[in-house]
């Protein structure tokens, strides 16, 4: 027997059990930005969850649609389409990392955490703190006209 045309792990589920536990895993990666599950599981889930960012990056109606049908839940679509997404515009690929951690207590599983390549949790991207800055250091012609008046006086 061979094993040519076969994609992906049973994981010993049917299909639809297989399914579910994917974009439960997807869906979960999304809402805690890292899990740890089982090395096998996570080397399923990863290009999943990079398929549904490549549509969520495109974000129109469409693309978000097939993000809501890939998760369980409509607001960790949602935060994908509109929080995750954009932050991951600069990257083409490779949104996700693998880490191998220890094993498992019970069976000598060995686990693995799945997260993002790059840090989501600034909540002010670097271009809008530089002219913030930059705004601030140059007061305007009208602060400067408001002085010269206060001065005469």
């Amino acid at each position: 027997m061979h094993r040519h045309g076969y994609k992906g792990k049973k994981f010993n589920r049917e299909r639809d059990q297989r399914q579910a536990l994917i974009s439960g895993l997807a869906d979960s990666l999304i809402k805690y930005e890292t899990i740890e599950t089982t090395l096998p599981k996570s080397k399923e889930v990863v290009p999943y969850v990079e398929k549904l960012i490549t549509k969520a990056k495109k974000g129109d109606l469409h693309n978000r649609r097939q993000v809501i049908a890939g998760l369980q839940t409509i607001s960790s679509a949602h935060k994908l389409v509109d929080q995750i997404a954009p932050k991951l515009t600069n990257r083409s690929s490779g949104h996700l990392r693998i880490e191998k951690t220890s094993t498992r207590r019970g069976d000598n599983s060995q686990m693995a955490r799945i997260s993002f390549v790059d840090n989501l949790s600034d909540t002010v991207p670097a271009t809008s703190q530089k002219t913030t800055k930059t705004s601030e250091a140059k007061p305007s012609k009208l602060d400067n006209q408001s002085t010269k008046e206060e001065a005469s006086k």
